[in-house]
C-alpha cells in the first residue's frame, strides 16, 4: 500500500509544525478581489483589479500627501473634556478614554504643516475610526488653529473630510463647530489663500453641512457617500423613492455639487498641478 505513504520528495512538514498565516496580510474587496496588503499600500490603498479605494485615515493620508512623510502635527495633544456631563450606556469621559487607548488617536481629526512636492500645506484630516469621526469641540478647535495657522503663514490649506455628522454626546457644542469653523475659512477666502476640500468615504451630516462643502474647490474620492441625511429619513420626509446611487460622488458631481472627482494614485500629482497654477 506504498501509494499511501508519502516519498522522501516533497513538503515534509509534520501537522503539528503547520501554521496559519497572519491576519491582515490579504485584503478582499467588496467584489470579491483580492490584493496583498504591501501591493495595497504601494498603490495608495486603491486596488489595482477593480479601483477600489479603501477607507484609510489620516495616518495613510498624511503618508500620500506629504513629501517622506515628513510633517509638523499641530496640537497633537488635544482632547476632548466633557461639558455637558453626558451619561449613555457609560460616562463620554469612559468613552473617549477608551476610543483613545483603542485607536492612539486623541479625537477624530489630526492636523499637519508639511511640504507637498516641495510645495507648502497644512492638511487637517479626519478619523472614522474615533467615535465615527464625529465633529465635537476638539475637532472644530483643531481645524480652527489650522487655518490661523496657514492665515499666519500664508499657506494653503487642504481638508479631508470622513465623518458621520455632530458628536451627540456634546450637543449644542458640537453644532457651534460648523459656525466657528465656516467662519474661520472666510478669513482664509479674504486673505485669498487657496482652501481645498476632500471629501471621503463617509462624508455626512454637520460636516456636509459646514467646512466639506466650502472650499475653494470642493473635490471626492470616487465612489465615496456625501450627503446630510441617510437614505431612509430622506425617503420618508419627501415621501418619494430616490434615484439609485443619490448620494455618490459621480451623482454629486453631476449636479453640480463638486468641482472634480480624483483617484488616490492622482491626489499627490493633481493637487500640485492645482495649488501651482493658482501661485502663478
Amino acid at each position: 500500500m506504498a501509494w499511501f505513504k508519502r516519498k522522501d520528495a516533497g513538503i515534509k512538514t509534520s501537522t503539528q509544525e503547520k501554521k496559519d498565516a497572519p491576519d491582515g496580510l490579504w485584503f478582499k474587496t467588496p467584489k470579491g478581489n483580492i490584493i496583498h496588503t504591501r501591493e495595497l499600500k504601494n498603490n495608495a490603498y486603491v486596488c489595482p483589479d477593480d479601483d477600489y479605494h479603501v477607507k484609510i485615515g489620516s495616518k495613510e493620508y498624511f503618508e500620500i500627501l506629504f513629501d517622506d512623510n515628513q510633517f509638523k502635527e499641530l496640537d497633537k495633544n488635544m482632547t476632548s473634556g466633557d461639558p455637558l456631563h453626558f451619561v449613555d450606556s457609560k460616562p463620554y469621559t469612559s468613552r473617549i478614554e477608551a476610543t483613545i487607548e483603542k485607536t492612539s488617536l486623541k479625537d477624530a481629526v489630526r492636523t499637519g504643516v508639511g511640504k507637498m512636492n516641495g510645495l507648502d500645506l497644512v492638511v487637517a484630516c479626519m478619523d472614522f475610526n474615533f467615535i465615527g469621526g464625529s465633529m465635537g469641540s476638539v475637532v472644530g478647535e483643531k481645524i480652527a488653529r489650522a487655518i490661523d495657522h496657514s492665515l499666519k503663514n500664508k499657506i494653503p490649506f487642504m481638508m479631508i473630510s470622513k465623518s458621520g455628522g455632530a458628536r451627540m454626546m456634546e450637543a449644542g457644542f458640537s453644532l457651534m463647530q460648523m459656525a466657528k469653523t465656516s467662519a474661520k475659512l472666510a478669513l482664509l477666502d479674504e486673505a485669498g489663500i487657496p482652501y481645498i476640500s476632500l471629501l471621503t468615504d463617509p462624508t455626512t451630516g454637520g460636516v456636509t453641512a459646514s467646512y466639506a462643502m466650502l472650499g475653494d474647490f470642493n473635490i471626492a474620492e470616487p465612489g465615496a457617500l456625501i450627503g446630510f441625511a441617510g437614505p431612509r429619513v430622506i425617503r420618508e420626509t419627501i415621501g418619494k423613492d430616490l434615484p439609485k446611487g443619490f448620494q455618490s460622488s459621480e451623482f454629486v458631481l453631476d449636479h453640480g455639487f463638486l468641482d472634480f472627482i480624483v483617484d488616490r494614485r492622482e491626489l499627490k500629482g493633481r493637487l500640485t498641478t492645482l495649488l501651482n497654477l493658482l501661485k502663478n
